[in-house]
């Protein structure tokens, strides 16, 4: 076979070596770019017992009305093998606010994400609704039917500036059947992308270099 033909190969597996590994450490990397630090992860069934207007969460306070602690067989157990859940529309003829009892500390530049489960109240086919708000940093209000079953939310979004918050589930209603909640987590990041772009800029970097020492080579041979 020619020499030039076989040097031609070789640089070309020689390029897509030094792509690939490129690729390969950003990837590898791309996991541990991140510090992510759970700040709250709750199913709510390390609670002792169910109970109607239930106020003895170990991460929340229930304030401004009450909230139904139900789930277990034989105990309004609407969505069986979903474990313990919460009726954010208590038994008091008010909705209850369940607010954490941490709050939690953001810095600039912190990637939130917060994730929970929602049902209908599966009683009535009527719509329910609560307002989820972390601070000024999120607020939203989210309405289902009845009969929805439990469907999943996840938010995320990036801290402008320094700030404490407490994450709160506001229930809105009076008629002692709301939303049921489950699964609740709130994590946040911080990001380091210089580490990332560094890879990738010393993996084209190194291809860039290989092809110009190809292009050389040829144009004195």
């Amino acid at each position: 076979m020619n020499k030039s033909i076989v040097f031609q190969n070789l640089n070309k597996i020689g390029i897509a070596l030094i792509a690939l590994t490129a690729i390969g450490f950003a990837t590898t990397n791309s996991a541990s770019a991140a510090s992510v630090t759970t700040l709250l992860q709750d199913s709510f069934e390390q609670e002792n017992s169910t109970a109607l207007n239930y106020d003895h969460f170990a991460n929340w306070n229930v304030v401004n009305g009450s909230v139904d602690l139900i789930g277990s067989v034989g105990f309004y157990d609407f969505l069986p093998a979903n474990g313990l859940y919460v009726d954010l529309d208590g038994s008091t003829g008010k909705a209850g606010t369940m607010t954490s009892k941490t709050t939690f500390n953001f810095q600039a530049g912190n990637i939130v994400n917060l994730s929970f489960q929602l049902a209908g109240n599966q009683r009535d086919n009527v719509t329910d609704s609560v307002t989820v708000s972390l601070g000024n940093l999120f607020s939203e209000t989210f309405s289902l039917l009845g009969s929805q079953a439990f469907t999943n939310f996840t938010r995320s979004f990036t801290v402008a500036n320094v700030t404490s918050a407490t994450l709160d589930f506001k229930g809105i209603g009076t008629d002692n059947v709301g939303l049921l909640l489950d699964n609740v987590t709130l994590t946040k990041s911080v990001p380091e992308p210089g580490s990332i772009m560094g890879i990738l800029g010393l993996g084209a970097f190194g291809v860039t270099s290989l092809c110009k020492r190809k292009q050389q080579a040829a144009v004195k041979a």
